[in-house]
């Protein structure tokens, strides 16, 4: 009880009948049945009751107030004549003498209605995130997302891990995404950076003596938006430990979240420890991607070998052939060429398919360019009558990709390849250290250059030697997949200094440039560095899966839209001149 209030709205049931209350929220409904007769829904954080309003005096109080308005409602409880089970305090009401305006609501209309505020525009729930946040549903995610990290917290701690806070501002650092930088204005000229992650101060941690360190740690990426990824800024949980290996990083992991996701989940079953666990390439051959969803019980096959000699273009000497067979499909050819459209439009390429008919025969869709390999197609993929079969074929990461898109499609589509209700977790490892990229055309490194390579320096000196192909190197690296979402990277770390320089050799930057880019890290390995390994699962990722929403926008209290924009709050704005010339600031923008 707080002085306003002698209950909630959630909280009167039978045994407070005849006691006189003092109930405060906002009004969000008035159901007027006769001239001074009338029911008020009053709703506060905890719930709603019903307000009985029978006199004059009270209906002309009530007409005066507009919907979302907050009022003071003191009155007696009394049993409802017509009770409503779905509701919590449904087997009362209140009768109130007093009716008191605490914060008025001067709008006669809402842009949206509240409780079905889901079904506004993005912009608008945005802009009034306020209003849109009253909506039981909506508010529910932000409790959820209170408990699951208050949950998390409560892990980490219980297995010793200290909660340290690292600085938000920093150095710029060249950790893959964009930086947000922010002028320093007693420095002209130069700036600090919002962290990508604490990446480097954990490292700085273990080589500082601590054993184990984990946050609730906010990272800002100026990247783009996705539904499972929020731009500007995100939290994570993020954990280093001091000699420890990948299979340390992974007990913890495995102990902490599965009773946290079988508590908050929307499904209410997790798979426990240990984790399945399938390497980078393993995971590109069956699944099609490095997320795996082993909820679908579908696997990609290579066939390419099958249909050598096909006079089917796509089939060509080079390319790489990828089927999914997908048994009790019952889909029409309408619907089959609706999924090879969707297929087409996210994976970029073209797909292909047929069907085993009940005599064995192939038809449909590539059929006649199968069928000379029939009985060898039929035996490797296990075909009976009512298959489908999806074919991907082109270059092989393209092939990978758009059979990787099928098998996903067809699971969610065809009934009885895909345990929607459960959370799924796996460990996929072994991921390349170093990768061609797409835009330079040269050597660059996988994920991030603090990994320590399998096989150490040796494999490294071996590739700038000339006598392995550096592509071919594998990195201590591995990434925590649900549901096939990815919820977080992690590593064994390279603690040497020697071996750091060897790394980045191989990316075209020598010693200087290393010392130059990370002075701090690599001056503190140089005084002995642990080997110490680390993971950060987002959080917002986390809560997203738990709630059951598609978009991350839905657990965030105030989140931006998807051109990283508060249209709350209207950020980001432009400044005065005054302000600009204290940072030493000119802005130049073409018109």
């Amino acid at each position: 009880m707080i002085q306003s209030r002698t209950h909630t709205c959630g909280e009167l049931r039978l045994g407070n009948v005849n006691e006189c209350v003092t109930l405060a929220g906002w009004m969000e409904n008035v159901r007027v049945v006769g001239s001074n007769f009338a029911f008020v829904v009053l709703r506060d954080f905890y719930g709603t009751t019903q307000i009985v309003i029978e006199t004059e005096e009270m209906m002309n109080i009530i007409k005066a107030i507009n919907k979302e308005s907050t009022i003071s409602v003191t009155g007696t409880v009394r049993e409802r004549a017509s009770k409503n089970a779905k509701q919590p305090t449904g087997e009362i009401e209140v009768v109130p003498e007093k009716i008191e305006i605490l914060g008025r609501c001067i709008y006669n209309e809402l842009p949206f209605e509240i409780n079905r505020s889901r079904e506004a525009d993005e912009t608008q729930r945005l802009k009034y995130r306020y209003l849109d946040l009253r909506n039981p549903e909506v508010k529910n995610n932000i409790i959820l997302r209170c408990n699951v990290i208050a949950a998390l917290r409560k892990a980490m701690l219980e297995h010793n891990f200290l909660e340290i806070t690292t600085p938000i501002l920093t150095a710029s650092s060249p950790e893959g995404a964009r930086d947000y930088l922010v002028p320093a204005r007693k420095h002209p000229g130069k700036f600090y950076a919002l962290p990508q992650a604490p990446q480097q101060f954990k490292q700085l941690l273990m080589t500082s003596g601590f054993d184990r360190y984990f946050q609730i740690a906010p990272c800002f990426r100026d990247e783009d938006a996705r539904g499972d990824r929020s731009p500007g800024e995100f939290y994570q949980l993020d954990m280093e430990m001091a000699f420890a290996s990948q299979e340390d990083v992974f007990s913890v992991i495995e102990d902490v979240l599965p009773p946290i996701f079988a508590k908050y989940g929307t499904y209410n079953v997790a798979s426990s420890a240990p984790f399945k666990r399938i390497s980078y390439n393993d995971a590109l051959e069956q699944f099609g991607t490095d997320k795996p969803d082993y909820r679908i019980d579908l696997r990609i096959q290579d066939i390419t070998k099958l249909v050598v000699g096909s006079e089917f273009a796509p089939f060509a000497e080079g390319n790489t052939v990828k089927a999914i067979a997908c048994s009790g499909c019952e889909l029409t050819r309408k619907h089959i060429d609706k999924l090879c459209a969707d297929v087409e439009v996210q994976a970029g390429s073209k797909p292909y398919w047929f069907k085993v008919e009940a005599d064995g025969s192939f038809a449909g869709g590539v059929a006649k360019f199968m069928t000379p390999y029939h009985d060898a197609v039929v035996e490797a993929l296990g075909l009976t009558p009512g298959t489908l079969i999806g074919i991907a074929a082109g270059k092989k990461s393209a092939a990978q990709k758009t059979a990787g898109v099928m098998r996903k499609m067809l699971g969610a589509l065809v009934p009885g390849h895909m345990d929607k209700e459960r959370y799924e977790f796996c460990w996929v490892v072994d991921f390349p250290m170093y990768e061609i990229g797409e835009e330079s055309g040269e050597l660059e490194f996988c994920h991030n250059p603090f990994s320590m390579p399998g096989g150490g320096a040796e494999t490294l000196r071996k590739a700038i030697a000339g006598e392995i192909d550096p592509l071919t190197i594998t990195a201590q690296q591995y990434d925590l997949v649900c549901n096939g979402i990815e919820l977080s990277s992690g590593a064994v770390r390279n603690h040497d200094p020697e071996i750091m320089i060897e790394a980045f050799r191989l990316v075209r930057l020598g010693e200087e440039d290393m010392k130059k880019k990370f002075p701090a890290m690599y001056n503190a390995f140089c005084y002995g560095a642990p080997p110490h390994a680390g993971i950060a699962p987002g959080v917002d990722r986390m809560v997203m899966l738990l709630a059951g929403e598609d978009s991350i926008r839905e657990i965030i209290p105030f989140p931006m839209n998807k051109n990283a924009q508060d249209i709350l709050m209207g950020a980001p704005g432009t400044v005065t001149d005054k302000q600009l010339e204290e940072l030493h600031i000119k802005v130049d923008i073409d018109e």
